[in-house]
C-alpha cells in the first residue's frame, strides 16, 4: 500500500491553496517582509516537520521562505505532504504572513545525448551531483541532482541520432500550472518564438531570436 497521490490529486485538497506542484514535488513562498519574521516561520516548520516526521526543504532569505515538500520513498507527493502543507499554511496565516503562489518556480538542464551513460558520467564528476534512477517522463534516460538541492538539476533525453543544426542543450522553465500562459506570452512579447505548443498546457517550446530553446513546463498534462 502507498498513499501516493498524483499532482491534480494534491491540487484538488482543501488548504493546498498556497502551494504549487513543480515536477514531483509541491512549493510555496511567503512573503515574510522580515528576516525575523521568517526566522519565526522557518521555526514553526521545523517544529511541525519534526512532529510528522515528515521533513520539506526550506530557502529563508530576507523577505522570503520558500518551501518545498515531496515524498523521498515514492519519488513525489503523498498524502503526509498535504497535511504538512496544510499546517504550514496555517503557521504562516497565524504569523501573518501572506503566500505568493505566483512567485515559485524550478529549473532543469535538459540534455540530448546519444551515448547517456558516458555523457552522464561526465557531468557528474564536473560538478558533483548524485545520479537518480532512470526517469520515464519525456523520454528521460537518467538524471543528476545537486546534493543539497540547491541547483538545477539536469536531465538526459535520449537522441537516437546528434542534430548539428540544433541546440542539444536546453532549459526547462517549471511554473505554476495557472502561470504558464503568462510566463510563454512574457516571452514572446520580449522577442522569443513559439517552436511548438503541440504539447501544451504540459508543455510549451520557445526560442529566442537566435533559436535558443527553452521550454515552459507545468504538472497539467503531465500526471
Amino acid at each position: 500500500m502507498t498513499d501516493a497521490i498524483t499532482a491534480a490529486e494534491f491540487t484538488a485538497e482543501q488548504g493546498t491553496g498556497d502551494w504549487r506542484v513543480l515536477r514531483n514535488s509541491a512549493l510555496a513562498r511567503f512573503t515574510t517582509g522580515s528576516f525575523t519574521r521568517g526566522v519565526r516561520l522557518v521555526s514553526r516548520i521545523g517544529a511541525l516537520a519534526e512532529a510528522a516526521n515528515h521533513h520539506p526543504d526550506v530557502d529563508l532569505r530576507y523577505g522570503t521562505v520558500t518551501v518545498r515538500t515531496w515524498s523521498h520513498d515514492v519519488d513525489g507527493l503523498s498524502a503526509r505532504d498535504v497535511a504538512l502543507a496544510r499546517e504550514i499554511s496555517m503557521a504562516a496565516r497565524e504569523l501573518d504572513v501572506a503566500a505568493d503562489p505566483a512567485g515559485v518556480s524550478d529549473v532543469v538542464l535538459c540534455i540530448d545525448a546519444t551515448s547517456g551513460p558516458q555523457v552522464q558520467a561526465f557531468w557528474q564528476a564536473l560538478l558533483g551531483y548524485d545520479a537518480q534512477a532512470e526517469y520515464s517522463g519525456n523520454d528521460a534516460a537518467g538524471r543528476l541532482t545537486d546534493p543539497d538541492g540547491r541547483l538545477p538539476a539536469i536531465w538526459f533525453q535520449q537522441s537516437d541520432e546528434r542534430r548539428e543544426q540544433r541546440n542539444r542543450i536546453h532549459v526547462d522553465v517549471w511554473v505554476p500550472f495557472d502561470q504558464a500562459e503568462q510566463r510563454v506570452a512574457a516571452a514572446l512579447a520580449a522577442g522569443g518564438r513559439l517552436v511548438t505548443d503541440e504539447f501544451a498546457p504540459s508543455w510549451w517550446v520557445l526560442a529566442d531570436v537566435e533559436g535558443n530553446e527553452a521550454c515552459v513546463c507545468t504538472w497539467q498534462g503531465e500526471f
